[in-house]
């Protein structure tokens, strides 16, 4: 009997899709049904050859023999997953299956991991596409119904294919040169390097930043403060470079008759913030909750993929679909508590269909990320996860709530001829704010925040009670969060002069939403980026490449070009091929800039797995009994703490980063010493546990929740 073959990109997904076809019958790596036969990849099973896999003389890296240009970029199966592509190749090649669904990830990669697959396994068979944006049965029995040609996204197929093609063609042959010229081990990439060359600038700024003292004088007029400023100045100047001078004006003020000279009052609404898309909702999870952006990527395609709780989250739209106005309602009925309350003041009237929300021209392969209309068990949920959702959840319900409104009132007032700026609000309506009550920040200006006013009008008298003067001293760029860097990378078009390449960039930056997190941690990888709490800073290391790379790698306005050229092939206005001509010039070049143009420089030696080279050096024991066999002593080494019965079998192990990805502290024998002797250590950034040899750590953003 003539059946489908489904081809899913993880296991997880594969059982969701054969259940809905009801396939329940277990075959060798696959689920059977009558008409449906639902198998799956791994993630990635079939991939490009490594250099040395298409010829062997590359197995040793020589100049010589740079630049690698292959005429055809051969693939090969992946050794640990080869049992699972023999499954599939084995099914697509069975008489008994008639046509393939393509039902990996509805985005570029999920469309690369397909068609690696489907050439390796040499299938001719028609294919058709499962394109889903929610992992829910109704979704997926949607989906199903609409299913298109694997021939209407050749043009999607062929992005994926260039964007491989060109990191490897980039990858391989400058990581070489750059590595042959200097005798360390240097990474080089498309992307990953303007990304550096970005870190290595805040670096750079911050370090040969110089503070500078300034001074400002508050007065109190009893029931309001004002700062001085001076009104000669078309931005509100308050700063005041002498210490004398400061001092001067509060006492010429302090104790002096004040008079109110001007009072005005500006109405402003603030709509609610855009729905998420990936990098939006990495960057909220990274302030709010002190998450690192491959952490949020994680727990987001949990809650997709395992719990059926939000959309497809590797998204870059911020808009829905104007046809979802019906889903919209139904996810609304089918929220949970606490966010059921809010849900039901929206659908007691009528559902805002505003254009900032729905709009067809902003979405792309995907909308926005939602809720789905399974109404969530929250208690299912670990804590990292339900803190993620209520993120999404929260945005999404606050879209349909009424604009926040208030009053911008701004106050001078002047005493013996100087004059002092006041700045209040006036909450008219709360609106969507009213969702967020309980998760205010409390962010102030360090200089002059808003304060409560009185009501006061033009010619009100006061006195000056008192005059204080406050020294304060200007603060160098902050070094870039996961939260910054996101933002930095999504804009990075911004910092191209060309004003018409600029606008272009608009939509294009440094990766895609479904990569920056990747790119980050592969920093981390390599040695040229480390975190310091949540923050995320270049090392010695990233600071050298990117002091002897070329601009035509380290800066975005190359990689904006090309993200841009890939979007153009995706949409079917690109070509392929002359998109990968100018790859090769570039990688050509590059080899050429690394042999004879590049400037003298000395890393630091590493040995050959690219670790800095170090003495060695005895284990250190805290002497402290080990948790896990009660035998040998806690020691500690470079890199982690463990037992000095490891080559006994013990396999008690703390690595010294093992909670830095999550905003957590990096372990010091103290931290180790008090979590073994107490279980649990509070500190500046969250609590940290340590419970039946498992290593938790949990924000301060959770535990005050």
């Amino acid at each position: 009997m003539p059946r489908t073959l489904v081809v899913a990109e993880k296991p997880s997904v594969a059982r969701d899709i054969a259940r809905v076809l009801g396939c329940r019958d277990k075959g060798e790596g696959c689920i059977l049904g009558d008409d449906w036969c639902v198998t799956w990849a791994l993630g990635h099973l079939v991939t490009l050859m490594e250099p040395e896999e298409l010829d062997e003389r590359y197995k040793r890296w020589r100049a010589e023999d740079l630049p690698i240009l292959p005429e055809t970029m051969r693939l090969k199966v992946l050794p640990k997953t080869r049992p699972q592509f023999r499954v599939i190749k084995k099914l697509m090649a069975d008489p008994d299956t008639a046509d393939v669904v393509c039902a990996t990830d509805a985005g570029r990669e999920g469309e690369l991991i397909f068609r690696y697959i489907y050439d390796m396994a040499g299938c001719k068979k028609p294919v058709r596409r499962l394109w889903i944006s929610s992992m829910t049965d109704e979704a997926i029995r949607e989906g199903f119904t609409g299913m298109r040609p694997g021939a209407d996204y050749e043009a999607l197929y062929q992005s994926a294919r260039c964007r491989a093609e060109a990191d490897w063609l980039v990858g391989m042959n400058a990581s070489r040169a750059f590595t042959l010229r200097y005798g360390v081990l240097l990474s080089v990439g498309r992307v990953q390097t303007p990304t550096l060359a970005m870190l290595a600038r805040r670096r750079a700024e911050i370090e040969a930043f110089v503070p500078e003292l300034y001074w400002l004088v508050e007065a109190d007029f009893g029931d309001y403060t004002g700062l001085w400023f001076d009104p000669e100045k078309k931005r509100d100047e308050r700063r005041i470079p002498a210490e004398t001078q400061a001092k001067a004006i509060a006492a010429e003020v302090r104790g002096k008759p004040a008079r109110v000279t001007q009072v005005s009052k500006e109405a402003r609404r603030e709509p609610p913030p855009q729905l998420f898309d990936l990098t939006s909702l990495q960057r909220e999870a990274n302030q709010l909750l002190g998450y690192t952006a491959q952490k949020t990527l994680g727990l987001a395609q949990a809650l997709y993929e395992k719990h059926k709780l939000i959309t497809y989250p590797r998204t870059d739209s911020r808009c829905l679909p104007v046809d979802m106005v019906g889903r919209v309602k139904q996810t609304l009925q089918a929220l949970c508590a606490p966010y059921d309350v809010w849900a039901k003041t929206v659908l007691a009237g009528k559902l805002p269909v505003a254009r900032r929300v729905f709009d067809d021209a902003r979405v792309s392969d995907h909308h926005a990320i939602l809720p789905t209309p399974k109404r969530a068990a929250l208690e299912k949920l670990t804590a990292d996860e339900r803190a993620l959702y209520d993120l999404v959840a929260r945005r999404f319900v606050a879209q349909f709530f009424p604009a926040y409104a208030y009053d911008a009132l701004r106050v001078v007032t002047q005493a013996a001829g100087h004059s002092f700026l006041s700045l209040g609000r006036s909450v008219i309506a709360l609106g969507w704010k009213e969702i967020y009550r309980d998760m205010e920040s409390g962010k102030k200006d360090t200089e002059q925040a808003e304060q409560p006013l009185p009501a006061l009008a033009q010619g009100d008298a006061r006195q000056v009670a008192q005059a204080k003067v406050r020294q304060q001293k200007t603060k160098p760029p902050a070094p870039y969060t996961d939260a910054s860097l996101l933002y930095a990378m999504e804009h990075a078009g911004r910092e191209v002069a060309d004003e018409d390449l600029r606008l272009q960039m608009k939509t294009h930056g440094l990766g895609t939403p479904a990569t920056r997190a990747a790119i980050i941690e592969r920093l981390m990888a390599v040695g040229y980026a480390a975190r310091k709490g949540k923050q995320i800073v270049a090392t010695d290391k990233g600071m050298g490449l990117i002091a002897v790379a070329p601009q035509d790698i380290a800066s975005a306005e190359t990689t904006g070009r090309w993200e841009k050229g890939l979007a153009d092939i995706a949409e079917g206005e690109g070509a392929p091929d002359r998109f990968l001509d100018g790859i090769r010039r570039l990688t050509a070049h590059l080899v050429a800039y690394a042999a004879g143009q590049a400037p003298a420089a000395a890393f630091p030696k590493e040995d050959r797995r690219g670790r800095t080279a170090r003495p060695k050096s005895a284990e250190k024991a805290l002497g402290l009994p080990c948790p896990l066999c009660g035998q040998g002593k806690v020691t500690e080494n470079s890199k982690a703490f463990g037992c000095s019965r490891w080559k006994q079998g013990c396999a008690f192990t703390l690595w010294k980063n093992a909670l830095v990805s999550q905003g957590g502290p990096a372990l010091t024998a103290a931290i180790v010493r008090a979590l073994l002797e107490k279980g649990r250590l509070r500190g500046s950034t969250g609590l940290v546990t340590l419970t039946e040899g498992k290593l938790r750590f949990m924000p301060d953003a959770l535990t005050s929740r």
